[in-house]
């Protein structure tokens, strides 16, 4: 008798909307948790590779003198102004940085197109769901092609080059040899800056399966654009990560 009273008492029991069994945890569904979770270890991957870049920094020497005498050596780090100086068009104009800012200005609009499209599904407004993750793989396409000519450029090298202590001279950039500093530094640009690429690549690929979706009425039939959401999710945390990017190569 006890145990059916209890039974009964359970099934009474007001669902309290918190973590009850069967109810979304903080109203978030299955998928966006997993979304949340996927970014949480990627938040540490990215962290781990920036806390190693933060060291082999701080164990290289860094430039002491007036910066307008700065010349590229492998005794110390280079400073950024001077590496990252160059702007499609441009050629031999010293621009400090402007074409990264030009890159991290158009991720930030990527963002904002990202968040009205998100905006549009909550209203089941199909066609602007469409304009606006159009508007986000266009940012997004420009920005790995500012990324593939900022690589380029990189590569190649400046004119002059490096001349080494036996007399040789380096131009560009490889794993081995660079011209504007420690092999380290050419090696750690590549290898995060292309980590954090392939994340923008692969949220463009995602980008452009919601937009097929959306046009296809997916969404529509399912009664909601949550896929977008998630997918949204991702684009931001790409966008976010860059500004870490940004601030450790070319700031610090």
């Amino acid at each position: 008798m006890s145990s059916t009273t209890s039974s009964t008492a359970t099934l009474d029991r007001p669902n309290t909307g918190t973590w009850d069994g069967g109810n979304e945890p903080m109203k978030a569904s299955y998928g966006k948790l997993m979304m949340w979770f996927f970014l949480l270890s990627d938040t540490f991957t990215f962290a781990a590779f920036l806390t190693t870049y933060g060291l082999i920094r701080h164990r290289h020497l860094a430039y002491v003198g007036e910066h307008d005498k700065f010349v590229f050596s492998q005794n110390y780090w280079p400073i950024p102004d001077k590496v990252f100086n160059a702007f499609p068009f441009f050629h031999g104009v010293d621009l400090p940085l402007a074409f990264v800012a030009l890159m991290t200005m158009i991720l930030i609009l990527s963002s904002v197109t990202m968040v009205l499209a998100v905006e549009a599904g909550h209203r089941m407004d199909k066609k602007d769901v469409e304009k606006w993750l159009l508007w986000t793989i266009l940012f997004g396409s420009t920005f790995i092609g500012c990324q593939a000519w900022e690589w380029a450029h990189f590569i190649t090298g400046t004119e002059g080059g490096l001349t080494l202590a036996d007399g040789s001279k380096v131009f560009g950039a490889n794993l081995t040899l660079n011209q504007y500093g420690p092999p380290l530094f050419a090696d750690l640009f590549f290898f995060i800056t292309g980590f954090h690429g392939t994340h923008v690549f692969s949220g463009i690929v995602l980008l452009i399966i919601m937009f097929i979706m959306t046009v296809n009425g997916v969404f529509q039939k399912r009664g909601h654009y949550e896929m977008v959401e998630k997918v949204g999710l991702y684009w931001h945390f790409v966008d976010l990560v860059w500004v870490f990017v940004f601030t450790f190569f070319y700031l610090v």
